[in-house]
């Protein structure tokens, strides 16, 4: 393949419309477009496929977008996991000091370099292609990562997310681009009817909010289900004795049985439901609520009280 712009598979564009992907100006030269995705894709034999949730997104005014609302600086070291073509790629690449992007398919793992330093040669030298499933990445090479933005599968969103808060405390700013009712649940609030285990872990790491919607027809191939914008900022965890994975365990257990009240629920986990009463009633909290009604705070509480084995 070929390092020069004019050479690079996709290079025109086409516009779909004010619903839809537009086709970029000058500026936006660089960016890849509809006809640059499918072309890409075509060059290198891909098929999208819904194992790995591959949906490209093929529009530069919704990258631009999102990299806007990740408020992404011009010191940031921004992780990407699943650059997949490199739309999102080349607009974070504009806007951060550096990027580091991790990738499964060893097809778009291999190729995105390329794609980069056709694209934005004189920004090359600032990306990294990590080729890994995200679930094993522990550690980057380069500086540490100060924010995530990323286009999840909707499979492996809530996972892939949480791992990469946890293994990457240098993160403070995340914007993940994730289905919409995984959205929902990763910004729902106590008392809501999708508030659940992702919500209370994404909230142990930081303040969740949602921070838009996105349509379907700026993807390729368009999905069947409406994306929603994550925005996660980095706060520090509850004050507790307790360690992170005593907590889950709590949360784990209260949201297995979500139907049931808390002393039902933490039974197992406590070694008994009259425990259980005991450790709620240690910890401040009525045993007839529900896991859905307590905040983080609330769980860690619980989880510092765990009846000891006789």
């Amino acid at each position: 393949m070929s390092t020069s712009p004019s050479q690079t598979p996709g290079s025109s564009q086409t516009p779909d419309g004010p619903d839809g992907p537009d086709a970029p100006d000058s500026s936006d030269s660089h960016l890849l477009g509809p006809s640059d995705v499918r072309e890409l894709a075509k060059a290198l034999g891909v098929r999208p496929t819904k194992q790995r949730g591959q949906n490209f997104v093929i529009d530069a005014n919704t990258v631009r977008r999102i990299v806007r609302a990740a408020e992404v600086r011009p010191e940031d070291v921004v992780l990407e996991v699943g650059p997949g073509l490199g739309s999102l790629t080349l607009a974070l690449l504009e806007a951060a000091d550096r990027v580091t992007a991790v990738e499964i398919d060893p097809v778009l793992a291999e190729h995105l370099p390329t794609t980069v330093a056709a694209r934005m040669p004189d920004r090359a030298d600032r990306f990294t292609l990590v080729h890994a499933d995200a679930m094993d990445v522990t550690e980057l090479p380069g500086p540490p990562p100060t924010a995530l933005v990323a286009n999840l599968p909707y499979n492996v969103a809530v996972p892939v997310l949480l791992h990469m808060l946890a293994a990457f405390p240098s993160i403070d700013r995340s914007l993940v681009m994730v289905q919409s009712e995984v959205a929902d649940r990763l910004a729902a609030r106590p008392g809501n009817k999708v508030y659940g285990v992702p919500s209370v872990k994404a909230n142990w790491y930081a303040e969740v909010k949602r921070s838009g919607a996105i349509g379907r027809n700026v993807f390729w191939p368009a999905p069947n289900v409406d994306s929603g914008l994550v925005s996660l900022v980095r706060r520090e965890p509850p004050k507790t004795t307790a360690t992170r994975a005593q907590v889950f365990a709590v949360v784990d257990a209260a949201f297995a049985q979500r139907r049931k009240t808390l002393r039902a629920a933490l039974a197992g986990w406590a070694g008994s439901p009259a425990a259980a009463e005991q450790a709620l009633a240690a910890a401040g909290v009525d045993h007839r609520l529900r896991g859905e009604a307590l905040t983080v705070e609330q769980f860690a509480a619980i989880a510092e009280h765990r009846p000891t084995p006789a």
